[in-house]
């Protein structure tokens, strides 16, 4: 039996005018279930119910107003009505003992020639309560951001053609060290669209496999089951 199990919780709505859809929002967030990791899981489910709240909010607010000029500028200049979209998903990336990491993707597109996409992650010890960091889990030398761009820039290198020029410069300047999930086979770093790399290469992933010096999170764990 599974220490913790998740239920989805989802949200959705349309809001139109004069027949035509202005905005469409659709909002997922999880709600996780444990017999044994009940308080620190209540406070987890609080959180993510509360920044699904306030995203809720700024779609029916500051993204709705947004898409009600949109209509009004293209009814004026006879142009094709394009409906604002919000959506914002995640991914249960590893649940093993008492670890949880996911992602979440937060997709908008106001009447661009594209969509956005920036993702967010927390990685979890339930046991102890708190949100894992990378200098947590990374003891490499000489530092776990040094180590990083490295592998980082390795990975790179097997490819150039997809990231910027400059992408030994940027992979430094907008590093972020909460742009991380773990998966079982590994950590997974990222970069934000654009952040080194044309918005045709996605977000960019680097996976990074536990070693001697790249902890598996599950053994943070007291026990691991």
């Amino acid at each position: 039996m599974e220490r913790v199990s998740v239920n989805t919780i989802s949200i959705k709505s349309n809001f139109s005018y004069n027949g035509d859809i202005l905005l469409s929002y659709k909002i997922e967030y999880p709600e996780f279930v444990s017999t044994v990791y009940k308080q620190s899981l209540a406070r987890i489910n609080m959180f993510y119910k509360t920044k699904a709240m306030e995203y809720k909010k700024y779609c029916e607010t500051k993204l709705l107003s947004a898409a009600q000029e949109q209509y009004k500028s293209d009814i004026e200049n006879n142009f094709p009505i394009r409906t604002y979209e919000a959506v914002l998903t995640y991914e249960l990336t590893y649940s093993i003992s008492c670890i949880i990491s996911l992602y979440f993707d937060k997709y908008e597109y106001t009447g661009g020639a594209h969509g956005t996409t920036a993702r967010d992650s927390q990685t979890f010890n339930l046991q102890k309560g708190y949100m894992l960091s990378l200098s947590q889990l990374i003891n490499c030398s000489p530092n776990y951001k040094t180590f990083i761009l490295e592998e980082v820039k390795k990975q790179i290198e097997q490819d150039t053609s997809i990231y910027f020029d400059d992408y030994d410069k940027l992979i430094v300047d907008t590093f972020n060290k909460n742009n991380f999930y773990c998966t079982p086979q590994g950590i997974i770093f990222y970069y934000q669209h654009y952040d080194i790399a044309p918005y045709s290469s996605g977000i960019r992933e680097f996976l990074i496999y536990y070693s001697d010096c790249v902890l598996d999170p599950q053994k943070t764990c007291f026990i691991i089951k």
